[in-house]
């Protein structure tokens, strides 16, 4: 015979309340470990100790639940806690139901103070000021390639990349009504303009593509005219009270976005080597014959691996260049640590953007 749905709903309330009991243990232990914190002048956030915690947690699970699923709740529970030893503040590029307030809520949960921005000028602006402890910013794009506003800023920003998260991004065109006629003006940012623009040839050949300084402005300004429709997330419909015209109208079925966290190396040192990381850095070589191929020979030699070299003007109309590597690996190990040392010795600049965990 099976339980009554009853019995097993009343299981399920005396099985919450355990659970909030428990929570509230844990909290009350988190604040303990805020107050020694505090004394011992340490980082209350650590991307690490959260890492590490999810993959115990993960390891000792026996189902019927994911992983993915309890390393969101786990994200969570660990987000709330730390709030109560001390709220974290990030910055990203705003408003509300943009793709970078979603990277930020994967990577720190939801129990942290927005600082919403207008631009990722301003991420940077902001975190560097010590008006947000982290910033998150886009890096790269699968379908589009670098931000390469981002790279720009990072060459001359005193914040280092301390982690990472990876988004899979489902664009949706978003307006007043549910149909595709009258569409006049569709708004977005730039890149998720590039990111759809096969579908928006084919279906509204006939509107004009104006960019926006994100995805929820583009929502929000398509909220203000019926001839008009934005180019968003779902939140961003939520946010805005827009109907999904079109769902994912992305080129690429599997587009995906690699955000970079940021901060100031007093706020947060380079988190310790994980098993599983990446050393990115910023060079450039003297304009000369073979010079590029320099860059790779101490790499080779110690047995280091490349995982991406982008290259962008270093804007001195000499047509120099400055290129953006990342490395496999932590740069506290030795073979890494080697390379990294016979590279700024040919190297007219270099600068190490961060070491850090990589993400799943």
């Amino acid at each position: 015979m099976t339980t009554p749905l009853a019995e097993l709903r009343a299981q399920i309330d005396t099985l919450d309340e355990q659970l909030l009991e428990l929570l509230n243990r844990r909290a009350h232990v988190a604040e303990q470990v805020g107050e020694v914190k505090k004394r011992e002048g340490t980082p209350f956030f650590r991307p690490d100790r959260v890492a590490q915690v999810i993959e115990r947690i993960q390891q000792a699970n026996t189902g019927p639940l994911k992983n993915e699923h309890v390393a969101a709740v786990w994200r969570e529970i660990m987000s709330a806690c730390l709030a109560l030893e001390s709220p974290v503040r990030v910055a990203y590029l705003g408003p509300a139901g943009t793709f970078s307030e979603q990277a930020a809520l994967q990577f720190f949960g939801a129990s942290i103070e927005h600082v919403a921005c207008s631009s990722i000028d301003e991420v940077f602006r902001a975190t560097a000021a010590g008006n947000a402890s982290y910033g998150v910013v886009p890096l790269e794009n699968s379908t589009e390639g670098v931000v390469s506003r981002s790279l720009d800023l990072l060459l001359h920003t005193p914040l280092h990349i301390v982690g990472e998260t990876s988004l899979m991004v489902r664009h949706n065109l978003l307006r007043l009504s549910d149909s595709l006629e009258g569409i006049e003006a569709v708004y977005a940012h730039p890149q998720a303009l590039a990111q759809c623009q096969g579908w928006l040839t084919t279906h509204l050949p006939q509107a004009d593509r104006r960019a926006a300084s994100s995805n929820a402005e583009g929502a929000r300004l398509a909220s203000t005219c019926a001839a008009w429709a934005g180019i968003a997330s779902d939140r961003a419909a939520s946010q805005f009270g827009l109907y999904t015209a079109a769902h994912a109208i992305q080129d690429d079925a599997f587009n995906r976005t690699r955000f970079a966290v940021v901060c100031l190396p007093q706020t947060l040192p380079a988190p310790p080597a994980s098993g599983k990381d990446c050393t990115s850095l910023v060079v450039s070589v003297p304009n000369r014959p073979g010079a590029v191929h320099d860059l790779l020979v101490p790499l080779k030699a110690h047995g280091v691996s490349m995982t991406r070299f982008e290259s962008r003007p270093a804007r001195s109309g000499q047509w120099d260049y400055y290129f953006y590597i990342d490395l496999q690996g932590h740069a506290s190990q030795s073979h890494l640590s080697a390379a990294l040392a016979e590279l700024q010795q040919i190297c007219a600049f270099y600068k190490v953007l961060g070491t850090y965990p990589v993400s799943d």
